[in-house]
């Protein structure tokens, strides 16, 4: 009997090493099969270009396709819903930014996901303030000129986002009441349209990502006159913050990768090492810096604490400037 519950125990005890060693098995299998980045904007935008580069560096890495997955609609909030109801399996990210994640819960009243819930982060990879440039036929070269216009010519002065409650959007807002001027907003389906208007003259001015917008200041096709966030911008030495005018305003830009709840913690430790080593990588780096983003990867809790620190942040402003969602 004594040998009988001996061999019952150290079967009870084989079976539990055989369990735990599951998910390291599967973290070193991972990933088997073609891996999905989801980018919840228009194709052409910054998060697009930092997507498609990602999936150019990790696919030779994983020896899988990296497909990129456009689902652009409602602030991103589609998008990034996808990634909520999809298998908790680490097949399928999101990258996003503050609209999905930390914009649309004060927004948006029916957001189908809770991104503190439903979302699990993976890492920041880039940091990247916005840029508020004007088309060059506007006579500013300042945020002071600026603010000179708009108070001369009240509503009159057209600005564009990427979407009602996008980034882009709070940031102005924010600015306008700061400065207690008053502009027309004209809202875009995504970053890349906005921005092309912006180009041609149809619209005087927006904040825009740094990452896209630094090709057009350099040839002179936009003028930037501020950086969003105090710390300014390495590749624009010469253009000041919001903050040297405004003291209260200090907006930065970030995008970072979430996989659905419930992801096993060895996956999404996983992705976070392959991530890193991919977007730390020195062309990946160089590309990105020489556009005024730096690359950075805090892993989990790091993406963590800036959703939790955000979402105070832009409710305060949507309820001061009254924005609801379309």
């Amino acid at each position: 009997m004594a040998d009988g519950n001996c061999s019952w125990r150290e079967a009870l005890a084989a079976l539990g090493l055989i369990l735990c060693a599951v998910p390291a098995v599967q973290a070193q299998s991972f990933p088997a099969k073609p891996v999905r980045i989801v980018v919840p904007y228009p194709p052409g935008g910054p998060l697009d270009d930092v997507a498609r580069a990602l999936g150019q560096k990790l696919s030779p890495v994983w020896g899988q396709q990296v497909l990129i997955d456009n689902r652009s609609g409602a602030g991103g909030s589609i998008g990034a819903d996808v990634v909520a109801k999809s298998p908790p399996d680490g097949y399928t990210m999101v990258l996003a930014n503050s609209g999905p994640m930390t914009i649309n819960v004060s927004l948006r009243k029916d957001l189908p996901y809770d991104p503190q819930k439903d979302l699990a982060p993976v890492t920041q990879i880039i940091s990247g303030p916005m840029v508020l440039v004007v088309h060059p036929s506007l006579p500013v070269k300042s945020v002071k000129d600026l603010i000179a216009l708009a108070r001369n010519n009240p509503g009159k002065l057209n600005y564009a986002s990427a979407g009602v409650g996008n980034l882009q959007h709070l940031g102005m807002e924010h600015l306008q009441a700061l400065a207690k001027v008053k502009m027309n907003h004209v809202p875009y389906k995504g970053a890349a349209p906005a921005f092309i208007d912006t180009l041609s003259g149809r619209i005087d001015l927006q904040f825009a990502n740094i990452v896209g917008v630094l090709p057009h200041v350099e040839n002179k096709r936009v003028r930037a006159i501020a950086i969003s966030a105090s710390r300014g911008a390495s590749v624009l030495p010469d253009v000041p913050g919001v903050s040297a005018t405004l003291p209260a305003f200090d907006l930065d830009g970030w995008m970072g990768l979430f996989v659905r709840a419930g992801t096993p913690q060895d996956i999404i430790a996983k992705l976070h090492r392959d991530l890193a080593a991919a977007v730390q990588s020195p062309d990946y780096r160089e590309r990105f810096a020489k556009r005024g983003a730096d690359v950075v990867v805090g892993g989990p809790e790091g993406l963590a604490k800036i959703v939790r620190d955000e979402i105070p942040l832009y409710a305060s402003i949507i309820k001061s400037a009254q924005i609801t969602a379309e």
